[in-house]
């Protein structure tokens, strides 16, 4: 991984931990598998520990290490990490994905919530007029009875239900692997993807990026979205004809929660950077700061695990990979 994220994944306590359940070198970082010193400490390893800057693990890779037996990773998405070569060596594999779901239901939460008061929209009258709104203003501003449209029963999706349900929200949920007992044991609404835009106030994207989602929000859905309806994008930006998007947001016809864009970052000419109704954050719902030591605590639970022979909590199975991001 980058030598950077250390600190930060495993703190003195945690690193302690992590030196009491195996010979690991704290110093033995890298991001290059053909380093020499890479090679000799593959030939030795049982586990491996990735995270963010972890090159892929192709057939090389794996024959350098004819030990290894599991790698445990300090993130989120594993799919760039591992293909066929890591899976006909039978090799387990573990992922810090729900730890790092957490922040991100976080984060959508938050956003909801002032979507929903149009904390955004009046924030910026009030600095322009420096006058409070009469009362009639605020008609339609408010949480009670909202309709909430999520796209993804993901891990973060699932999180995020889970914090919508003691609201007095109306949640729908379109997710095609998820039937009508699911969505309402998740204390949601099944809609399709077109119902679900048609009748939603605010939409929250989490759903993967893979070929079947990306550009799923087109021209054509996006025009479904009743106005002045919120985009909540937490994903990722290929969901989402940008274009298309910048026109509707441009108009002022919706606004936009926007934490990942398609490019990413946006270019400086673009004019989401300067539109009251659009709120940019740099890709930070994910963890950051003290949050990823949630993430190397995810990995020493898991190595911990197996020093007793138990199997890892947080597997990663080859048949998710092509419906998870």
């Amino acid at each position: 991984m980058n030598p950077s994220h250390i600190p930060e994944l495993f703190p003195p306590g945690l690193m302690r931990h992590l030196q009491q359940l195996a010979q690991i070198d704290p110093a033995l970082v890298v991001q290059d598998f053909s380093d020499p010193t890479a090679v000799e400490a593959l030939g030795r390893a049982d586990v491996l520990i990735t995270g963010w800057g972890c090159p892929p693990l192709d057939a090389r890779t794996l024959a350098a290490a004819p030990r290894l037996r599991a790698v445990l990773h300090a993130g989120g998405s594993v799919r760039h990490l591992v293909g066929e070569p890591f899976w006909e060596r039978g090799l387990t594999l573990s992922s810090a994905v729900r730890a790092n779901a957490l922040p991100v239901a976080e984060y959508t939460l938050a956003m909801i919530l002032l979507a929903g008061k149009d904390a955004f929209g009046l924030r910026e009258r009030f600095r322009a007029e420096h006058v409070y709104p009469a009362p009639t203003e605020y008609a339609g501003v408010g949480n009670f009875g909202r309709r909430v449209g999520l796209i993804g029963a993901s891990r973060v999706g699932r999180r995020v239900l889970e914090l919508l349900r003691p609201l007095d929200l109306s949640v729908s949920l379109y997710d095609p692997y998820v039937d009508a007992a699911e969505a309402a044991k998740l204390g949601a609404t099944p809609l399709n993807l077109d119902e679900l835009l048609r009748t939603s106030g605010i939409v929250s994207v989490h759903a993967p990026d893979i070929p079947q989602t990306r550009r799923m929000l087109n021209r054509e859905r996006l025009a479904l979205i009743p106005d002045g309806g919120v985009l909540i994008n937490t994903s990722r930006g290929a969901l989402i004809d940008h274009t298309a998007l910048t026109e509707h947001l441009v108009n002022g016809r919706l606004g936009a929660i926007l934490d990942v864009t398609d490019p990413e970052p946006l270019p400086a000419e673009s004019p989401l950077y300067h539109l009251p109704n659009v709120f940019l954050t740099p890709h930070i719902a994910g963890s950051l700061g003290n949050e990823l030591a949630r993430l190397g605590g995810t990995v020493v639970t898991e190595l911990e695990r197996m020093t007793t022979g138990l199997p890892p909590a947080h597997p990663v199975h080859r048949s998710e990979l092509a419906i998870s991001a």
